[in-house]
């Protein structure tokens, strides 16, 4: 089989690293704590600059659930516009309605502000009420792809709805799995659920090089997040984790 390694990149410097280590694709998102938001275009634009393999950008102009008001999806089709103009090859975005079912008047919206773009459907599958229906869905509308974890905390955790999403899909539609994919599972988590493609990080902490330090103060006021160290993807693990799938056997 032929496997596609996207890595979720929260950087320019990130997105070097992962086609460094060997990766076809990268997501680029801001605020990885929040679960990915829009970059900036300056963001995006040097990414492009930087790497040749395909870029794709998250549209989430906000962390929490994933139900937007009209103004919201107004955001969002102006930053699409945006990451086409700054090079982006693919978008990634979704949204719902209340009871967890998809948003069809939003998601066509933006699927028309997206032609000529890649699509992926992105964690918001992970809330929804049926997602054989809205797999269903999300195909007749054209998109590509969708990420999802199984709608368990991992994708590992989540394997067996995987392989059925994966069965049903029969390639019409390509199911990701993402959310705690590394190079002690791929493997294996191949194996259980039949995906092609695959989602991870593949961070490492890396230390701050200020020298004057204040302890005492925290950027995110009541939020305690340690400001001298920041996670990075690196060409190692992004290289070990695609070898122990390709590599096994």
């Amino acid at each position: 089989m032929k496997y596609t390694f996207e890595i979720c990149a929260n950087s320019a410097e990130s997105c070097v690293a992962a086609q460094q280590g060997g990766a076809q694709r990268v997501e680029l998102c801001a605020a990885i704590p929040e679960g990915g938001t829009t970059p900036s275009y300056g963001e995006i634009s040097v990414a492009r600059k930087l790497i040749d393999i395909r870029l794709h950008v998250i549209i989430r102009p906000r962390g929490g659930d994933f139900l937007y008001t009209a103004e919201e999806i107004d955001i969002m089709e102006e930053d699409i516009r945006m990451a086409r103009q700054a090079g982006a090859d693919g978008v990634v975005f979704g949204c719902l309605t209340p009871d967890g079912e998809l948003d069809r008047e939003a998601m066509e919206r933006l699927m028309k502000v997206s032609e000529g773009l890649s699509v992926t459907f992105h964690r918001a599958f992970d809330y929804v009420k049926d997602p054989f229906r809205v797999m269903e869905e999300l195909t007749g509308m054209g998109v590509d792809r969708i990420l999802t974890s199984g709608q368990q905390p991992t994708a590992f955790q989540g394997a067996d709805l995987l392989r059925r999403l994966v069965d049903q899909a029969a390639g019409r539609i390509i199911i990701m799995p993402g959310c705690g994919v590394n190079e002690t599972n791929i493997a294996e988590l191949a194996a259980r659920t039949g995906a092609s493609e695959f989602h991870f990080s593949a961070r490492e902490n890396k230390q701050s090089r200020m020298l004057l330090r204040n302890p005492a103060l925290s950027m995110g006021g009541t939020v305690t997040i340690d400001e001298y160290q920041r996670p990075v993807t690196t060409p190692e693990r992004v290289r070990n984790t695609i070898q122990a799938l390709i590599g096994r056997g």
